[in-house]
């Protein structure tokens, strides 16, 4: 079951380029986001939103594993439908909770990255991944 999770579609070589530029270039903008984050936490700054209630510091890690930690998987092709999960749960509270009751241009960010990453997530990660290399 994991596996055939796991294992990507196969596509048109074309479509398989288009997926790695997507992929990595999504996840380049999405990793300097995570980056930030994590310098900041590693500096001492611990101080975050809480918007789904179980914390400041959790939510700030868990938001550093989703956009730094996945972004580099997403990047690499390697688990990449389940590194999607986190980042995809991340934009969602972005866009719902974060900034639910705000106008529409202070949403569209993480729109757009939501709908990268709910693209790349029924697409898998083509075949210049390590992905395709392992579940083939």
């Amino acid at each position: 079951m994991l596996k055939k999770f796991l294992k990507p579609i196969k596509l048109p070589a074309s479509a398989d380029f288009g997926v790695l530029i997507l992929r990595v270039g999504i996840s380049c903008l999405m990793l300097t986001h995570g980056y930030a984050k994590l310098s900041g936490f590693l500096g001492g700054d611990h101080s975050f939103a809480d918007p789904i209630g179980i914390g400041e510091e959790l939510s700030y890690i868990l938001t550093i594993f989703a956009e730094f930690v996945c972004s580099i998987l997403v990047i690499l092709g390697l688990f990449t439908r389940a590194a999607l999960v986190p980042l995809i749960f991340t934009m969602i509270v972005v866009v719902f909770i974060v900034h639910g009751a705000d106008p529409f241009d202070k949403k569209e960010h993480a729109v757009s990255f939501l709908i990268t990453y709910l693209t790349l997530f029924f697409t898998g990660p083509g075949k210049y991944s390590i992905d395709s290399k392992l579940y083939r």
